[in-house]
């Protein structure tokens, strides 16, 4: 489904004192005065924050797909997380979650949310739960109250020291309360997570060029 370079690991900070110097010291207490300090701050936190703000009133993706100039703006965003995060792997357990959208570029994904009311129904959270451990990957969308649609997937990261990851559907199931149907699996793909942190995931899809950002979900969704 998928950045001028600082280091993740050097915060830019500035801290200044007034020290004395006798020459141009009237006052006897100068050398005791301070400029306030400036809280720390990182590029990577700044460069985040961004992105997160670019894609805030966004709706996940509807609006922006009218919005190329928006568009525009935050693949600019990733590009800079991406150069951020380049020299670090995100292929190893830390990429085990239950991520949440926040943002796409997927067709396929903003035309079911954009008309699932077509159907009586709306879309809920859309999900990606991966196992590094297990190597599965399932893709999952919501639709509240009960119902939901699922394709699993096997995951195989390209080495231990890389952000790519293969994923081969396996099988899919759409779901409700009382009912399963169940559809053939389709297709393969490559991805690169090219940030990722403690609460945020950013992806791009090798092949197609889509992009996804997604957060560390609250609760771990279970089949």
């Amino acid at each position: 489904m998928p950045l001028a370079a600082l280091s993740l690991s050097s915060p830019l900070c500035l801290s200044t004192e007034i020290k004395r110097r006798p020459h141009l010291n009237p006052n006897p207490n100068f050398s005791k005065l301070r400029l306030p300090k400036i809280a720390c701050s990182s590029q990577p936190q700044s460069a985040k924050q961004d992105l997160l703000n670019l894609i805030s009133d966004q709706e996940r993706g509807l609006k922006t797909q009218k919005d190329a100039k928006k568009r525009d703006a935050i693949v600019k965003s990733i590009d800079a997380m991406a150069s951020l995060g380049r020299d670090n792997v995100t292929t190893d357990d830390s990429l085990s979650a239950t991520w949440r959208l926040l943002w796409t570029t997927e067709k396929e994904q903003l035309l079911v949310m954009e008309n699932a009311h077509f159907f009586g129904t709306q879309a809920g959270d859309v999900l990606q739960v991966i196992d590094v451990e297990k190597k599965t990957l399932h893709n999952v969308m919501t639709f509240p109250p009960d119902r939901v649609f699922f394709v699993r997937s096997s995951i195989e990261m390209a080495s231990s020291q890389t952000q790519r990851a293969k994923i081969k559907f396996t099988s899919a199931v759409l779901r409700g309360k009382n009912w399963e149907i169940p559809l053939p699996p389709f297709g393969q793909g490559w991805f690169e997570t090219v940030y990722l942190d403690e609460e945020i995931r950013v992806s791009k899809d090798i092949v197609r060029g889509n992009y996804l950002v997604m957060e560390r979900a609250p609760y771990n969704w279970k089949e």
